[in-house]
């Protein structure tokens, strides 16, 4: 278990606490040369290397963890805690966990290939790690402009990946929208920040929460500055009403893409949202806590609704995310009140660990989509789900797990990581705000327990047998019990949380 303790070291130039980040972009630059001398056109040397690299990065990035110690370096703007360390070894993880389920689907549809005749070399791996990068950073920032660097770096490859299947127009289109609207929300987060900067002089978080408590800064520019810098946040998250992109880039995009986009990105959105808005700027909590609570109300209703009415299980997904994103913000809304932050360790860890929750059964779920994923043929209608108890047991049982889970459904972890949420909210008397969010999450036990009745209740329309690397099943297998062990066994990981937020908000 992390031991609780406040040791801080700050240094200008220490490239220590960075190790990781540094591992990670010279492993991206040498496999990036590597790559262009390979022929196999299955590119496993690639994949091979690449999570290798993930796993050793996550193996740093876990012994810091356990130091518990709280770096500081680049002139302040880098910051390696407990939390960053903590979501840096879920990154890591969970982008290893991406390859793995997507070896098979990206060589299959040409993502990666051979160039030399025509087709994608390895760059599907060499942007997951540029992505990687950017959201390492992103939860180690200590600046504003630091938040925007790593927001870029990630965002950029993520661009770049989804539009790698060039002959595919609905990639293609997916691609130019997921740009055209990340830039717009780029340009809202920029101009919040310099607003935040005119009024306080500073980029830097730390600084700038100081400033905040000495009450000098013009009110009114700080408030502006806030409402473009939330509109930035609810895109990146993907919350309503900044939500419109989410369901037509996570259909468009090849689902192996999807995946990538769906998984360890909202984790690193999630902790910038803390960076920016907990340990900056939680002296005006009373104004963006208002925001938050529209944002999280809207994303509850407007998901949970839509997804009833979808055919497409990607697009399902994706208004799922929508609606898990809303409970995630009710988290984060629901550490202070009027003035009073007793409740905060206990309401931001249960965001911290919905946050990761979330991750785990993201994975399971796409995961099973690559598994059924016919060659040429994507898994995306609900119809597709028919009978897949029939044709392979073991997968539908997975499935099961992550609907239930995403559904809140005991003993899956889904359930626990509600249960917090709505604790969290009941200790500061939001009771008709905590019964919203049941009823919410009754309307999304509907369309979840529908893919389960397709899957056990309906014949199918395919009778071939599901193929898949044996790595991939056991990987999926540890995913799928993980789910449902973390739902009955979760006190080891709800502590660690708690040690994480105690240990963010002593330093």
């Amino acid at each position: 278990m992390l031991a609780i303790t406040t040791t801080t070291v700050t240094s200008g130039l220490n490239f220590l606490p960075a190790y990781p980040e540094i591992f990670l972009l010279i492993a991206a630059a040498a496999i990036l040369l590597i790559d262009m001398f390979i022929k196999d056109a299955r590119r496993d040397f690639t994949f091979r290397i690449t999570f290798i690299v993930l796993l050793v990065a996550a193996g740093i990035s876990a012994a810091f963890l356990a130091g518990g110690e709280t770096w500081y370096t680049f002139n302040n703007m880098f910051v390696a805690d407990s939390m960053a360390n903590l979501l840096k070894v879920a990154i890591l993880l969970g982008s290893a966990t991406t390859l793995v389920y997507a070896r098979d689907y990206v060589v299959e549809r040409g993502i990666v290939g051979n160039n030399i005749d025509g087709n994608q070399g390895g760059e599907f791996y060499v942007l997951v790690l540029f992505s990687v990068i950017g959201q390492m950073i992103m939860v180690s920032a200590n600046n504003l402009m630091s938040v925007y660097l790593g927001l870029e770096l990630m965002s950029l490859s993520l661009y770049s990946m989804i539009a790698l299947r060039r002959d595919n127009t609905a990639s293609t289109e997916s691609a130019m929208k997921y740009f055209i609207l990340g830039a717009l929300a780029s340009g809202f987060l920029l101009y919040g920040m310099s607003m935040i900067y005119g009024a306080t002089g500073t980029l830097d978080l730390s600084t700038l929460s100081k400033e905040l408590d000495a009450g000098v800064a013009n009110k009114m520019i700080l408030v502006f500055g806030i409402v473009f810098i939330v509109a930035g946040l609810a895109f990146k998250l993907g919350v309503v009403p900044f939500h419109m992109w989410v369901p037509d880039v996570y259909q468009g995009a090849p689902t192996a893409v999807t995946l990538v986009i769906a998984g360890a990105p909202k984790v690193a959105a999630f902790a910038i949202t803390v960076r920016i808005l907990i340990e900056g700027l939680m002296a005006l909590a009373v104004d963006w806590q208002q925001m938050l609570m529209i944002l999280a109300v809207l994303s509850l209703l407007i998901g949970n609704l839509a997804a009833i009415a979808q055919t497409s299980i990607k697009r399902l997904l994706a208004y799922s995310t929508i609606s898990h994103m809303g409970f995630l913000l009710l988290g984060l809304l629901s550490g202070v009140t009027n003035g009073n932050a007793l409740s905060a360790g206990n309401a931001y860890s249960a965001a911290l660990f919905y946050s990761l929750t979330y991750l785990l059964t993201t994975l399971a779920a796409f995961g099973v989509l690559l598994l059924i994923s016919n060659k040429g043929v994507d898994a995306d209608a609900l119809d597709d789900m028919k009978g897949l108890h029939k044709r392979s047991p073991w997968a539908a049982f997975v499935m099961l797990a992550v609907m239930f889970s995403l559904a809140g459904i005991p003993p899956t972890v889904g359930f626990y990581a509600k249960f917090t949420i709505l604790a969290a909210l009941l200790d500061i008397g939001m009771v008709g705000v905590a019964i919203f969010a049941v009823m919410m999450s009754l309307i999304g036990a509907f369309y979840y327990l529908r893919v389960v009745r397709l899957m056990y209740f309906s014949d199918p329309d395919q009778t071939a047998p599901i193929e898949g690397r044996g790595s991939m099943k056991f990987l999926l297998g540890l995913n799928g019990l993980a789910v449902v062990l973390l739902g009955m066994f979760p006190g080891a990981l709800m502590q660690l949380c708690l040690n994480v937020i105690a240990l963010m908000r002593s330093t």
